[in-house]
Parts: structure tokens; C-alpha cells; sequence
């Protein structure tokens, strides 16, 4: 299973992230500590503590779409 870390370190940059994910026909998860929150809702994101790194996971074993997800991602991730 991918696993991709991320920061997001604005509102706008929430939105923006919800947009990008949102057009996945498969399910992502972000967690953060033992939470686990839909990547497709603003609101969940919203609950989460920002100010900490995210893990993203989404739930594809296809390898095309898993690199255009990490490339609309690219913005967010961390290192």
C-alpha cells in the first residue's frame, strides 16, 4: 500500500487538495495519529490537526493512477 506524506498549510490549500482528490474513482484515506479521514471531505480535513505532517493512502493497486495522483499531489508533499 502507497503512502504518501503531506502538509496542508492553509485553507485554500485544503480546498485545493479536496478538488485534486476528489475526481479519484477510488477510495483515499489522510491520517493523522489514530485518525482516519475521507481525503474527499473538506469538512473531515477540516478536523484534523493542520499542523501536523498527513499520510495519505489511497486504496488503488494501479500504478498509473497512483503516479497522476502523486503528481496533482506534488505541491503538498512533504519529504
Amino acid at each position: 500500500m502507497k503512502e504518501i506524506k503531506i502538509k496542508l498549510t492553509s485553507i485554500e490549500s485544503v480546498k485545493n487538495f479536496v478538488e485534486k482528490t476528489s475526481k479519484y474513482p477510488f477510495d483515499i484515506d489522510v491520517t493523522s495519529g489514530r485518525y482516519v479521514i475521507d481525503a474527499k471531505s473538506i469538512m473531515g480535513l477540516f478536523s484534523l490537526n493542520l499542523e501536523n505532517v498527513l499520510t495519505v493512502i489511497p486504496h488503488t493497486t494501479d500504478e498509473e493512477s497512483l503516479k497522476k495522483l502523486e503528481e496533482d499531489l506534488k505541491e503538498f508533499i512533504v519529504k
